[in-house]
């Protein structure tokens, strides 16, 4: 089994407040951030991990959260310094980070480029006033372009606008209102994503009101021509990028490549060639137990069952819109193309696939009917 590439996801777990909508794993501080323990812990974190990466330097870097620019651009930078020392970055290396709109935060862009972060992710998901209320975001539109520009201001080439659509009783109007405000910013890169109703979240206990799937699918049909046309070609479900702008850290973990997560309630999953192995590992979830100086990071470690993967490695490379190569089941998995042949000639049969040159691409009955195709390798 042949080791693919490294990434390293960090979780930083503090939030303003928890929004409505969000089943991450994110806590309202209460006072201030135990920045200099928290980041100490991360590195502890990591050079325990440090044995998995197999001598493999860092591909990419995502710090994600919560809300990751409630740290400081020093901790930011004392974290990407210690960091490397012990992994080591590749040439090019990617280095995203998270930012909520808001000019405390906005203000510290350029202390986070110069730290080595290259990729700013802004968490906007509407820019209209009464969406942001009721998704419990506390930013305002007018903070949400300006921390656009800011990020633009401070030097950085690769930013992303997270936007969400399908919001509480949100017209087809309203949503391509929303989406015209994020393209006219000509960022290299847009997540545009669908609300979805999580489990444990407070939309689940109190659900609003969401558009049906007629407006839904106006939505996303107005939507990808208004975003085709301006130039940003769909590579991933919810992913848009301008050509040369894809991100590197989410194709890593949809192509099955590896990655460490250090932080709470962190996941990784690393490919262990000396047992021919996959694991998944999961960190203690609350801060307080994370930083409990006696009690060991890693929560959970279990591998990835035989019987599982085939699902596990369909469920994440099928989100991308990019043909696949049949070898690259045996170089990422435990698995043979023998061993799924008969489930590929089936959903080929039925349309759902098409095989060419030794690559299998998703068709638009696919793409409409993944999650049947995705049933197709569940297990007996």
């Amino acid at each position: 089994m042949k080791l693919p590439p490294l990434s390293l996801y960090i979780h930083i777990p503090w939030c303003e407040q928890k929004c409505p909508y969000c089943d991450f794993n994110s806590h309202g501080r209460k006072g201030e951030i135990p920045e200099a323990d928290y980041i100490s812990a991360l590195l502890e974190d990591l050079a325990k991990d440090a044995h998995l990466a197999k001598g493999r330097k860092l591909a990419s870097i995502f710090i994600g959260g919560g809300t990751p620019s409630l740290i400081s651009a020093v901790g930011i930078d004392r974290l990407l310094q210690g960091v490397e020392q012990q992994l080591g970055f590749e040439d090019h290396i990617e280095i995203t980070m998270e930012a909520n709109p808001g000019t405390l935060e906005a203000g510290r862009f350029e202390g986070y480029r110069l730290a080595g972060v290259n990729r700013l992710s802004i968490g906007v998901q509407s820019f209209q006033p009464q969406k942001l209320m009721r998704l419990g975001r506390i930013h305002n539109d007018a903070q949400a372009h300006k921390a656009i520009d800011s990020a633009k201001a401070a030097g950085f080439e690769r930013i992303n606008i997270d936007l969400m659509h399908g919001l509480p009783n949100q017209s087809v109007d309203d949503a391509l209102f929303d989406l015209k405000q994020a393209i006219a910013h000509n960022t290299a890169h847009l997540s545009w994503y669908q609300l979805t109703i999580e489990p444990n979240t407070q939309f689940a206990s109190k659900p609003p009101t969401l558009p049906d799937e007629e407006i839904q699918w106006q939505i996303f049909e107005q939507g990808k021509a208004l975003l085709e046309a301006a130039g940003y070609q769909q590579y991933e479900i919810s992913a848009w990028a301008k050509p040369g702008y894809r991100c590197e850290h989410n194709l890593n973990y949809w192509r099955f490549g590896d990655y460490l997560g250090i932080g709470c309630g962190a996941h990784g999953k690393i490919t262990l060639p000396e047992t021919n192995e996959i694991v998944r590992t999961v960190k203690v979830k609350h801060p307080k137990g994370y930083l409990e100086p006696t009690r060991d990071f890693m929560d959970n470690q279990s591998p990835v069952l035989e019987e599982d993967m085939a699902l596990e490695y369909y469920m994440n490379r099928l989100r991308l819109m990019e043909a696949m190569p049949l070898t690259e089941l045996a170089e990422r998995t435990t698995l043979t193309q023998q061993q799924v042949a008969e489930v590929l000639k089936n959903a080929e049969r039925k349309q759902l696939i098409r095989i060419d040159h030794e690559q299998m691409q998703l068709t638009s009955t696919g793409h409409r009917y993944l999650n049947e195709l995705l049933a197709m390798f569940l297990p007996d």
